[in-house]
């Protein structure tokens, strides 16, 4: 396992990072509650045993079940070997004493007595402004007087300016998590926030390194682009999460691994990954591919399930998977089908309602009410699949 610095910290931290959002279901549903527990820990302690020493989690995942298998997992002397990061639920806090609740809810949950790393979970305009008007920085500074948490920092999904204003408003920022991959360096904080954040002395955990899953599974045309990489046997995912590693005001890249296999193919990653690894004719190589993708992706949704549940029961990010499919795998016949198949009437598009509750949660700013009608008239009805501009 490759170890790098974790800013300012005098530690040093696992190149690869387990994220458990995308822990192993026995419903076969992503993010279910219902999570396969012996082989979620069997995961976890085979990426422990391999050198990973970060893990990653929050109160919200697993339908509010994650922490709980994480604790489990970290049994048996394995809590001594990693530190556990997790995060406040921003979007349940609602008056300040609720900061203590549901961190010492946590703590139970993980069978501990101290969070080492603990953040303010997906913080945007609005959730910011939570942090601020309950005075939760206060409330973390006391618990980080008394034990409960070591390090203080937040995961972020919105503007520049923004993540430059959370970062510039407060001293005791030790880390921030931002989504970072070869699609989205543009996008949200982006290189500009990953330098800026680096050059404040913050360790930067990168999150969504393959976007979703996405960039594991090229379509056709891009897998073959893939098999033509002069030589070099990558898979996709590893090309993408070198490209991350490349990157020196990067720490530590999180991997939401579903399967032992994928484990495995990530150690093996994170094992010969390293900052300027990358060459420049690999860099070009990955903007070809990038170019590509960049042709076929409509809606920016990475699955992450921030916008659910919907109050009207529509499976939204199902939806915008299905449609972003019918392009990136050219075939709107076998989406029409698995739209109809795979999605009870209740859940399809077509059921929204536009009372935007979900636009005030997604991390992406994706107009998710104006699309769903689009989606539904592309995958519900038998007529010419166009784009649509987003």
């Amino acid at each position: 396992m490759q170890f790098r610095k974790f800013g300012k910290h005098d530690w040093k931290v696992s190149a690869l990072g387990f994220g458990c959002m995308r822990l192993p279901t026995n419903d076969g549903v992503l993010h279910s509650g219902n999570v396969n527990e012996k082989e979620a820990i069997a995961m976890i302690r085979y990426a422990i045993d391999q050198g990973v020493n970060y893990i990653d989690t929050a109160y919200l995942y697993h339908g509010l079940n994650g922490e709980t298998v994480v604790g489990k997992a970290l049994e048996d002397g394995y809590r001594e070997k990693v530190k556990i990061a997790t995060k406040s639920p921003i979007i349940l806090i609602k008056k300040e004493e609720d900061f203590d609740k549901y961190l010492n809810e946590q703590l139970k949950k993980l069978q501990t007595d101290h969070i080492d790393f603990y953040l303010f979970h997906g913080l945007n305009e609005q959730r910011w402004k939570t942090v601020l008007d309950l005075n939760l920085l206060e409330k973390a500074e006391s618990a980080i007087e008394d034990g409960r948490i070591l390090k203080l920092g937040f995961s972020f999904h919105d503007k520049y300016d923004l993540f430059k204003e959370i970062i510039d408003s407060y001293k005791g920022w030790t880390f921030c998590q931002v989504q970072y991959n070869y699609m989205d360096a543009d996008n949200q904080a982006g290189t500009k926030g990953l330098k800026y954040a680096a050059s404040k002395g913050l360790a930067v955990v990168v999150m969504e390194p393959i976007r979703g899953g996405v960039l594991a599974n090229p379509p056709k045309p891009i897998k073959e682009i893939f098999d033509s990489s002069y030589g070099k046997k990558r898979t996709p995912a590893d090309w993408a999460l070198q490209w991350v590693w490349n990157h020196p005001e990067v720490s530590v890249v999180l991997s939401g691994m579903s399967t032992m296999k994928q484990v495995q193919e990530n150690i093996h990653s994170a094992n010969i990954s390293g900052v300027h690894s990358l060459g420049r004719r690999d860099l070009q190589f990955i903007k070809r591919v990038q170019k590509e993708y960049r042709k076929r992706t409509t809606i920016p949704c990475t699955k992450c399930s921030y916008c659910m549940p919907c109050p009207n029961g529509v499976n939204i990010p199902r939806n915008f998977e299905l449609y972003n499919d019918c392009f990136i795998y050219d075939d709107p016949k076998q989406y029409r089908y698995w739209y109809r198949m795979l999605l009870p009437e209740k859940e399809r598009a077509n059921t929204c309602i536009a009372c935007k509750t979900c636009e005030e949660k997604c991390p992406q700013k994706i107009p998710i009410s104006e699309l769903m009608p689009k989606v539904h008239t592309q995958l519900g009805e038998d007529k010419p699949i166009e784009k649509m501009d987003t």
